[in-house]
């Protein structure tokens, strides 16, 4: 298997503002650390996973950061709409928006387990929690001249999902919301898809199919020979809102190993 080598992180968003919705643990918690590292000021969002957001401030403020908490359920149009003015008033603006909060419907092992009520809420937080928080965050963003969201994705839209159709289709959804207000906010906020394939974090490695020979499956498939945890990716999907991706708008930016290899 090959290695990682320690990421060399460069500083690329000073003093910049940064919030990132579902960063209580996960793959938002280390975007959450990793905009801290580059020198942002973090915005650590979270709906019920209290502990784990302050435990994610904490790394930020001993890395010499500044964090602030939000708490909101993206699934409420009032709560985001609380949560964009919180935050542009602790920030005096904001620079970027990470909408990492998202539900792949993990305990459900396959399609014939599929309810309405899982349905409903995949929907619900996937496709109508990230619309409105591209909308409001979005429209503030336009108001104060300048802009960067990335919405969170996934591959899960090249292959489909036997395990969870519900979650392929909701991801599908982010891809049109996000070309939709690229074209609406263009051209002062940038609106793109970080889509990454799998990533180990705690709760994958805890699951059932994933010990029982999953994992190991699929770093076999994967040319880059293994599966990344989640600080790896977290610099990828931060890029999107550098200046050096400052001619980018409406994409759909993959990071995968190579399990894909998407064409053109």
């Amino acid at each position: 298997m090959s290695q990682q080598a320690e990421p060399v992180i460069t500083r690329r968003l000073p003093g910049r503002s940064v919030l990132v919705t579902g960063a209580g643990s996960g793959f938002g918690a280390e975007i959450a650390i990793r905009a801290a590292q580059e020198g942002a000021r973090v915005g650590v969002h979270y709906r019920s996973s209290k502990a784990g957001a302050e435990e994610v401030a904490a790394r930020v403020r001993d890395l010499g950061g500044e964090a602030v908490l939000f708490q909101g359920d993206i699934a409420l149009w009032d709560d985001i709409r609380r949560v964009a003015d919180e935050a542009f008033a602790a920030f005096g603006g904001l620079d970027v928006l990470v909408n990492n909060a998202g539900d792949v419907a993990r305990e459900q092992m396959s399609w014939r387990d599929i309810t309405e009520e899982s349905i409903d809420h995949v929907l619900d937080v996937d496709i109508k929690g990230t619309l409105l928080c591209t909308h409001e965050f979005g429209a503030r963003m336009l108001d104060q001249g300048h802009g960067s969201i990335v919405n969170i994705g996934s591959t899960v839209v090249v292959r489909g999902s036997a395990r969870a159709p519900q979650y392929a289709a909701a991801k599908y959804g982010i891809l049109g919301l996000t070309k939709s207000y690229a074209h609406a906010f263009a051209p002062s906020v940038r609106v793109n898809v970080f889509a990454p394939g799998f990533i180990e974090t705690a709760a994958t490695l805890g699951r059932k199919d994933w010990q029982s020979g999953r994992g190991d499956q699929l770093r076999s498939l994967t040319p880059m020979g293994r599966i990344p945890a989640p600080a790896e990716l977290a610099g990828t999907a931060l890029f999107l809102a550098t200046d050096d991706a400052a001619h980018i708008t409406g994409t759909y930016m993959i990071a995968d190993g190579g399990y894909n290899m998407v064409g053109a």
